[in-house]
């Protein structure tokens, strides 16, 4: 199985970018994050001509995910549990299942914005998440989380002088909550094959970061037990940032 996330940045603007990866990776997943769009904007009618069931949670002008599924996709939530209405409102989750694993596809707050309230909104999502995550797995239950996490998991996940240490990509609070889901047993696949070194996900369009090579990655997978011990492939799909009119993230693919 091979599966992909992919942070579009706007699914309306990038539908030829994406139509064109389905084409030539045929991923059997693909989780979206940042579709821009409501979801009866979604242009689903490309997709389905190549084979792909669209499953979406939209939002005007901001946030919003998708599954686009070459296999049987049941849709489970269209919301994180455990999060109050106000922090579950906002379309950044999406979860399912498939050929009997359970797929979570996120787009996680910045927590950059806001202040601290908005910090504290970050934190409150990763730890409904890590919850989630923790009562899947004491079902084992088996799992792929995919998404945009938003975090910086190390120093070695961003390039030196790309963030300052008070951004909330890697403030200690965030970092801390993501190790708390590879504490529970999830394995975080990129680093799993590639244990060191940098792998980035994304360049910011300011400052010539993407020809300069001033990456984070911040788009992750993470695998419970079963199907990590299967990993046969996890790597950012670096071309795609230098297409006309990219978005600023780029395909992580994952096979098992």
């Amino acid at each position: 199985m091979r599966v992909a996330t992919w942070n579009v940045n706007s699914i309306r603007q990038r539908e030829g970018h994406v139509r064109r990866w389905l084409e030539t990776h045929k991923p059997d997943l693909l989780f979206l994050q940042e579709l821009k769009c409501e979801t009866p904007a979604f242009p689903a009618g490309g997709f389905e001509a190549l084979g792909y069931r669209c499953e979406m949670v939209g939002q005007k002008a901001y946030n919003g995910v998708a599954v686009l599924a070459r296999l049987p996709f049941a849709v489970t939530h269209r919301a994180l549990p455990g999060l109050g209405p106000e922090d579950a409102a906002p379309a950044r989750y999406i979860e399912g299942v498939a050929e009997g694993i359970t797929f979570i596809g996120l787009y996680l707050p910045n927590g950059n914005s806001g202040g601290e309230a908005g910090f504290a909104t970050k934190l409150r999502w990763m730890e409904a998440l890590h919850a989630r995550a923790a009562a899947l797995l004491a079902d084992d239950v088996p799992l792929v989380i995919a998404g945009d996490f938003n975090v910086c998991p190390t120093d070695e996940d961003f390039a030196p002088g790309a963030l300052p240490p008070t951004d909330a990509l890697v403030r200690p609070e965030s970092r801390a909550r993501f190790r708390s889901l590879l504490w529970l047993g999830l394995t975080d696949a990129v680093r799993a094959l590639h244990p060191t070194g940098p792998v980035y996900t994304f360049w910011d369009y300011q400052a010539g970061a993407w020809p300069r090579d001033m990456g984070l990655r911040i788009d992750h997978v993470l695998m419970s037990p079963t199907l990590a011990e299967r990993l046969t492939e996890a790597v950012p799909d670096r071309r795609e940032r230098g297409e006309e009119k990219a978005s600023d993230h780029v395909p992580v693919v994952v096979g098992f």
